[in-house]
């Protein structure tokens, strides 16, 4: 599986991606983003924007990018990047499909800016557009905010046609949210296609806020599929200044930012294949990488643990996150 080829990079922030969510589009939720962006949310200002911490993120060592149909432009982006770097062949590529994005490129739009849809046609069209744009490039294509409910659990003409994506050399994964992220994830377990598994990766929101999908993950993990995290910082609520004061005392004795830390409780789950940054500036991004050599003692895991949320009331708060 091409998806593979991430277990052999020896960088020391391998396991750290950058993922595009906050910088594929003029609107998005993370805290302090209106701020993070340049003042004009054109498409130029933003593609440039990528670009520069594209640029970085490689130079420092990251070699997985996450991008999604929904992300505005940025398999655009993405894309347009790639080409212009020829010699870069050693980066991993993934993205996702079920999200259609509906905001038009106008931050200012009412929510929702995005529109969920995982029926066969979706998938049809939506591998269309992001093989048009990555083509050969795309390692890894996901089935997007997968929930218990959704219909691309027990679809077989979905899984038929994500087996034959396989068969092509493309590996198949899927991303769940919400509060049930943990019954979705182990009802994925058990899709098969001729007695094959479907899924080889699964992308899961944890951070010491919302720690209810470890346990499913870590069977994931050992049923051989690829662990990615999303959201650990909880869309900017433990970065500075939003962090809780544990995490920021935690990261005054580490010396680091309230960041490095959230991530550093992450990448040290013995199931967390790969940990992904969504960095919006090079200056969150080189903090972001400074969690590959936080090393947390007992005492401190112990104090991160008592910040975990009931996942209802987490999901609950994000919801309610502005669309900045």
């Amino acid at each position: 599986m091409p998806f593979s080829r991430l277990a052999a990079a020896t960088t020391p922030t391998a396991r750290i991606g950058f993922g595009l969510a906050a910088v594929g589009r003029p609107g998005y939720i993370t805290l302090g983003r209106d701020a993070d962006l340049p003042a004009s949310r054109s498409v130029e200002a933003l593609r440039e924007r990528t670009f520069e911490l594209l640029d970085a993120a490689y130079a420092s060592g990251v070699r997985y990018i996450d991008a999604a149909r929904s992300y505005g432009r940025s398999e655009e982006f993405l894309a347009d990047w790639l080409r212009a770097r020829p010699d870069i062949g050693d980066v991993v590529i993934g993205s996702k499909w079920g999200y259609t994005y509906t905001a038009a490129w106008n931050a200012d739009a009412a929510p929702p800016h995005e529109v969920k849809d995982h029926s066969v046609a979706a998938y049809v069209r939506q591998r269309e557009e992001s093989a048009a744009l990555l083509d050969e490039r795309l390692d890894l294509y996901q089935i997007h905010s997968v929930t218990p409910q959704s219909p691309a659990l027990d679809d077989k003409e979905l899984h038929g046609e994500l087996a034959a994506l396989a068969a092509s050399g493309v590996t198949v994964g899927l991303s769940v949210s919400g509060p049930e992220q943990a019954a979705a994830i182990r009802a994925a377990l058990a899709v098969t296609v001729d007695g094959e598994p479907l899924f080889r990766t699964v992308q899961a929101t944890y951070n010491a806020l919302e720690t209810s999908a470890g346990p499913a993950l870590a069977e994931a993990h050992d049923a051989g599929l690829t662990v990615l995290v999303k959201e650990g910082m909880a869309n900017g609520r433990l970065a500075d200044p939003h962090a809780p004061a544990a995490l920021r005392e935690i990261a005054g004795e580490a010396g680091l930012g309230s960041d490095a830390v959230a991530l550093a409780l992450v990448l040290r789950q013995p199931w967390a294949g790969v940990v992904l940054s969504g960095a919006a500036t090079t200056v969150q991004l080189v903090s972001n990488l400074h969690a590959a050599a936080v090393d947390l003692d007992a005492g401190q895991l112990e104090r991160l643990a008592a910040l975990a949320e009931e996942p209802s009331a987490y999901w609950e708060r994000r919801g309610q996150l502005p669309w900045h």
